[in-house]
């Protein structure tokens, strides 16, 4: 066994070579900064509804998130830990020993104990191992009036276009291999939880959604009624790319247009997925409140994250690499904020994306970020 301190907790584990689903116990290392961002999301949602909450954890592994809810966030009242191998059930109930904390543990299969607790939980967290798209249903027919549905997805090779057919199969969504092929990875995955919940007639309002490392993370704020489904819906279009120009657009609805407004040809599409808001600027604030109140070991890249994520509230879908764009003119590419201020100055929003450090969102098109570029090259010569 090895012994691993994260947040304030303290968890063991069977020691293990590699992660990967073969472990005895799954855990991973890498996913803290994950549950770092959790524990403020689900404090920062419990302030919101101001009452003691409940949680399940339904790929809990050696129970680290579950336990790390009941002991870091306050007002979490239960949290079930749930896992269908019987080795982490009783890694589960150790670690659950060891922080004095009592999880609701059980043994099944996720969608089957999504099923037999429909309603009953404030949040709903869906961390498997892959994709979460076989247990979509269930979470969306689970979720309850004004809950938090978590999502994670690490099949990041087919969201972002590396691999077609498997995005096709699992999401029912076509990607596309682009500079911001992340974000269009985390579009579909937002697109396809939304539709999900459609079906039960429950509407979803994405409080914020992140591409990190390996895999990508969104958080739900489910509420129901048809009418909410219908608006949710509305919010569900296409990404439209032009691979001569670089230009790209979105549309919501299915496009019945792709011809590229810049050069004529025809523009490459991505979806169904997600076009609308994938931040709320609100409540990501009230997570950077809250984690001065919080022990997180990943602190600092958490709050770089989520101080990133604000600025890129109400800008369009989808950004431009200036890398890409500089590459494509045969030029060497000018200081990023030069570029952004450029763009500033001349009336455009702006403002930089998480997912690239050389990519920028803006209301500008690809024209106007070329002149920028050009005319940065033409004082400096």
């Amino acid at each position: 066994m090895i012994t691993i301190n994260e947040g304030s907790v303290t968890i063991e584990v069977p020691d293990f070579s590699k992660v990967s689903s073969r472990a005895p116990v799954f855990y991973n290392p890498v996913m803290e900064f994950n549950r770092d961002v959790s524990v403020l999301a689900v404090q920062a949602f419990q302030r919101i509804l101001d009452r003691e909450i409940s949680v399940a954890d339904t790929f809990s592994g050696s129970g680290i998130r579950a336990i790390r809810y009941l002991v870091e966030v306050d007002g979490v009242s239960e949290a079930a830990a749930n896992d269908i191998n019987p080795l982490a059930v009783e890694c589960i109930e150790h670690n659950s020993e060891l922080n004095s904390v009592s999880p609701l543990v059980s043994r099944e299969d996720a969608a089957i104990f999504l099923r037999g607790n429909p309603g009953r939980f404030d949040v709903i967290d869906v961390d498997p191992f892959g994709t979460p798209a076989p247990f979509m249903d269930s979470a969306a027919a689970s979720a309850r009036n004004r809950s938090l549905l978590a999502v994670t997805a690490t099949d990041t090779s087919g969201l972002c276009g590396t691999y077609i057919k498997p995005c096709l199969r699992k999401y029912s969504s076509r990607p596309l291999k682009t500079e911001y092929c992340h974000e269009t990875g985390l579009r579909i995955l937002a697109g396809f939880t939304a539709m999900n919940l459609a079906r039960y007639s429950k509407g979803a309002s994405f409080l914020l959604s992140h591409s990190s490392q390996h895999y990508m993370r969104i958080y739900a704020h489910v509420r129901r009624g048809a009418g909410r489904a219908d608006e949710t819906l509305k919010n569900i279009g296409y990404m439209l790319h032009c691979f001569s120009c670089l230009h790209h657009q979105h549309v919501r609805g299915v496009p019945e247009d792709r011809r590229c407004p810049i050069c004529g040809g025809k523009m490459d599409a991505a979806g169904p997925l997600w076009v609308g808001e994938l931040h709320d600027e609100k409540f990501i604030g009230s997570m950077m409140a809250e984690a001065k109140n919080k022990t997180l070991n990943k602190s600092e890249d958490v709050l770089k994250l989520l101080k990133t994520c604000i600025g890129e509230v109400g800008m369009p879908p989808g950004f431009y690499d200036v890398h890409e764009i500089c590459s494509k003119l045969g030029v060497s590419a000018p200081p990023l904020m030069d570029v952004m201020g450029g763009l500033g100055e001349a009336g455009f929003r702006v403002s930089r994306t998480h997912i690239r450090p050389t990519g920028i969102k803006t209301d500008a098109g690809v024209r106007e970020i070329e002149e920028i570029i050009m005319d940065l090259h033409g004082s400096r010569s």
